[in-house]
């Protein structure tokens, strides 16, 4: 079986533990021995374990495969013309697609009406935190210690420091280019390491929606359906039509090529949740399935988990007609023109970790005049939603990469067609060794 099969069996399998345990634990029928022993020393117990072992493994490796991915990308360009022009494309590509998202958010929305005749009560609070200055965002984006940043975990300045050590680099002579082969060694070693993580992949994903469907069961679905299914919907139609659209006008490449390649992809996202710990798979998959070259994709998609918050836009989008709708508001025009402004500009430096979203909705409901309680409502069931979220941000950091790459002549088409290039790295590197014994 096929690596991306045995992860999508495992998402399959957790979920059906996990919402099986929820039972169990929520039963009267089930003895109080038994509810806790699946409590304590199972969910929160074995699984959590597990799945937090294998999410800490993929962050671990975030920080170095972004840096020295950058770092490759902007040494091997830095004699040329072409990084100025790389990165508009792709910061005008992040924009305006999340600008698309949120608006048909809306649209949808206003159409569908999720909150009309919903009378929900709930306990639960929410305290946004105070966005900070435009001015304050932007002086942060520029590192004063690299090596602060890179142990906080500060993608932004990483990615700047990367780019200007890359460009120092392509301009240092000898002593440049002696480094730059250093970087590419270490990129290959890092990218190993991501395979190794890949072959360990199912236990993860098993884990982690086993603990998180024990914890919620699917009955939590049931009192905000509308919400949820209008939301879903609106996720799926950006991830699966609105970005083969763009890559089929834009760079006339087939998007069934790219979604096939993204399975994998999705059920790492999905069962993280964060399009940082992702990122280290998303990378791999983009240069080495997608065919997409280090200089634009070592770019693209470090700065896409950053900046690129499509999936959480829409959710936006969809939530603060919700909410408005729950509380008995009418929004004027100006005020949607201010949620799809704010939730455009509020993706930008968005840390891509779980929950984040609930945070920038805050920021969003607050420019609009709505009340930030009503993130209440809707707490209960995001996470679930959150996972959708993620993996429409990892197609959309995909796709961007191959159009950017395919404007600038730096993809690989035969790797693009090539349905089993890079699909079997764990396997092959067994047999080798199995015939090398």
């Amino acid at each position: 079986m096929s690596l991306t099969n045995r992860i999508l069996l495992a998402m399959v399998a957790g979920v059906l533990v996990g919402s099986l345990l929820n039972l169990l634990v929520g039963s009267a029928a089930t003895p109080e021995l038994v509810r806790e022993g699946i409590s304590s020393y199972l969910v929160d117990g074995l699984f959590d374990v597990v799945g937090q072992v294998f999410v800490a493994s993929l962050q671990l490796l975030v920080v170095p495969l972004v840096l020295v991915s950058l770092i490759c990308g902007a040494s091997s360009l830095g004699n040329s013309a072409r990084m100025g022009p790389i990165a508009g494309k792709t910061l005008l590509f992040y924009l305006s697609t999340t600008a698309i998202a949120v608006t048909t958010a809306l649209f949808v929305a206003v159409l569908v009406e999720p909150g009309s005749g919903v009378s929900l009560e709930t306990n639960a609070t929410f305290e946004p935190t105070e966005p900070p200055p435009l001015k304050d965002v932007i002086i942060n984006i520029f590192p004063s210690n690299p090596i602060a940043a890179m142990a906080e975990g500060e993608m932004l300045q990483i990615i700047v420091f990367a780019l200007l050590f890359g460009y120092a680099i392509s301009h240092a002579g000898e002593a440049g280019r002696r480094i730059a082969a250093l970087f590419s060694d270490l990129e290959a070693v890092v990218m190993r390491m991501v395979g190794i993580l890949m072959g360990l992949a199912p236990y993860g994903v098993f884990a982690l929606l086993g603990v998180l469907f024990a914890d919620m069961g699917l009955s939590a679905i049931a009192d905000l359906a509308k919400y949820f299914f209008t939301l879903l919907a609106v996720l799926l139609f950006h991830g699966l039509v609105v970005y083969s659209l763009l890559l089929k006008v834009l760079a006339r490449r087939s998007p069934a090529v790219l979604l096939s390649k993204m399975r994998s992809v999705w059920a790492f996202a999905f069962s993280t949740a964060s399009s940082g710990a992702t990122l280290p798979i998303t990378l791999r998959t983009v240069e080495k399935r997608l065919g997409v070259n280090n200089s634009v994709a070592g770019f693209s998609v470090p700065l896409g988990a950053t900046v690129n918050m499509d999936g959480t836009a829409i959710m936006q989008g969809v939530a603060t007609v919700f909410i408005a709708e729950v509380y008995g508001f009418d929004l004027s025009l100006t005020a949607y023109l201010t949620v799809i402004l704010t939730a455009t500009l509020a993706s930008i430096g968005t840390a891509a970790v779980p929950g984040v979203g609930l945070i920038t909705l805050a920021m969003v409901l607050q420019q609009a005049g709505l009340p930030v309680e009503g993130i209440g409502l809707i707490i209960g069931i995001d996470r679930l939603l959150d996972m959708v979220r993620t993996a429409v941000n990892v197609t959309g950091d995909a796709t961007a990469a191959v159009i950017v790459g395919s404007s600038e002549g730096q993809l690989d088409e035969n790797i693009y067609n090539d349905p089993n290039a890079d699909r079997y790295p764990e396997r092959d590197e067994n047999t080798r060794v199995s015939e090398a014994t």
